[in-house]
């Protein structure tokens, strides 16, 4: 479906994906199962939803194609498809990573993002 999917981590997690190659999930996809991902279309949304008014985030572009059949799309908020990684992320599916600032409203501010 999406080649860039994108996940909203907070900096001190990511850390210890860093040192171990792997992310394994925030609490919340813990608690789920699976790892909550967002499309390009999405993401702004769960920042304001999930994240709002957060600092010390990241914002992690993952190429899909990497993650194979352990990514699904499955129905979420309001019946939109949302990505799911049903195993732990290897950092070779990741892209590139970025902070995730917020600006004078306290918005987040996102870079370009790639369909």
């Amino acid at each position: 479906m999406n080649a860039t999917i994108y996940k909203i981590v907070p900096a001190l997690l990511w850390q210890e994906a860093r040192r171990t190659g792997r992310f394994d999930g925030a609490p919340i996809d813990l608690a789920d199962g699976f790892i909550h991902f967002s499309t390009r279309d999405q993401v702004t949304e769960t920042a304001a939803r999930h994240f709002e008014g957060q600092t010390d985030l990241l914002l992690v572009a993952v190429n899909a194609a990497v993650l194979g059949d352990k990514l699904t799309y499955e129905p979420s908020r309001g019946g939109a498809l949302f990505p799911h990684l049903y195993a732990p992320l290897t950092l070779d599916a990741v892209l590139w990573e970025k902070p995730l600032l917020l600006d004078d409203d306290g918005d987040h501010v996102f870079p370009e993002l790639a369909p």
